[in-house]
């Protein structure tokens, strides 16, 4: 509409081909080389206007311009990259011949630059895009070796405080090499889907409870920012570490615990834990360290945290609403 022309196209070059990155009105998404306007375009100055395409020398024989469609008019702007080469062209053609207006003309170049400006922000992108899930892909293989070797020196620990200890910090790391896992096979950039995040956390974390101990789940498709899911996964971590350590004492009771994350219609999110075991000592439960953590956790997402009454077991409940990721 701003050239009057029926036709206009972003068209990028490369050896053998033009394609088109966006088209009006031509109906195809590429042409050959051989019979591309736009690679002769290249090679002239930034700006090449074809008043008359059956006259000019250049395009004697095109078979865009002499059969079909006859392609009679053309005008067009080069995209030159970052790097001075040109990559193609922001074209306008016709089937009649024509000349543009000064304005027309001016248009057409800015035009051009914001189509380079997209250009090239969808590269950087790309480019930003590859480089966090290299980040993470790195993050996630140095927390493995780390909790690799916590394991080894949790095996060679005498004492069973030391253990207990180093099998806790072992457990948070773990969690957190599965946020890096996901967040490097995500493609919403710094956003976890916890219904997929949470299971894979706590089955790290099922080697610590007794085997006759069952873990259950039903966590809703809640997307999250990877912060709000780090302090997540380490109360939950928190949770079944303090089960494992209180509520299970004889490892040859079956027992169960079952984690559920509901959205609210106000956008409330509801995090429920609840083991059936024989319950906690009341100064693990008021004064403990598990605990105190656990409530820094809950402030890290704005959360409030309640510990239920009533049994059986041991009931906690975080209601917190994310930002929106």
């Amino acid at each position: 509409a701003l050239c009057g022309t029926p036709i206009s196209v972003v068209n990028l070059i490369d050896e053998h081909r033009q394609w088109f990155k966006a088209e009006v009105g031509l109906g195809v998404r590429e042409t050959p080389i051989e019979s591309s306007i736009c690679a002769h375009a290249i090679l002239e100055t930034d700006f090449v206007e074809i008043p008359d395409t059956l006259i000019d020398p250049r395009l004697a024989g095109n078979p865009l311009v002499s059969g079909d469609p006859g392609l009679r008019f053309y005008a067009g702007v080069l995209l030159v990259g970052q790097a001075g080469l040109p990559l193609g062209t922001l074209c306008v053609l016709d089937y009649q011949p024509r000349v543009l207006t000064d304005l027309q003309r001016n248009a057409l170049r800015v035009l051009g630059r914001q189509v380079m400006v997209q250009i090239e922000l969808r590269r950087a992108l790309r480019t930003a895009e590859l480089l966090r899930k290299e980040v993470d892909h790195r993050a996630k293989n140095s927390l493995q070796l780390l909790a690799a070797l916590t394991t080894l020196q949790t095996r060679a620990a005498p004492d069973p405080q030391t253990r207990a200890a180093l099998e806790l910090v072992r457990n948070r790391i773990a969690s957190l090499s599965e946020l890096h896992a996901l967040l490097h096979k995500t493609d919403a950039v710094g956003t976890i889907n916890l219904e997929q995040y949470l299971p894979k956390v706590l089955e790290t974390l099922r080697v610590t409870l007794p085997p006759q101990v069952t873990l259950t789940t039903d966590i809703s498709p809640i997307q999250v920012s990877s912060g709000v899911a780090t302090s997540l996964a380490l109360l939950v971590n928190e949770l079944v570490t303090n089960s494992a350590k209180h509520a299970f004492p004889d490892a040859a009771v079956a027992g169960t615990i079952r984690l559920t994350l509901t959205r609210s219609a106000d956008g409330s999110v509801t995090l429920h834990y609840r083991d059936d075991g024989i319950g906690f000592p009341p100064e693990v439960s008021a004064k403990g360290l598990g605990t105190k953590v656990m409530g820094s956790l809950a402030a890290q997402v704005s959360g409030k945290l309640s510990v239920l009454p009533g049994g059986p077991g041991h009931a906690v409940e975080l209601t917190f609403t994310p930002v929106p990721a």
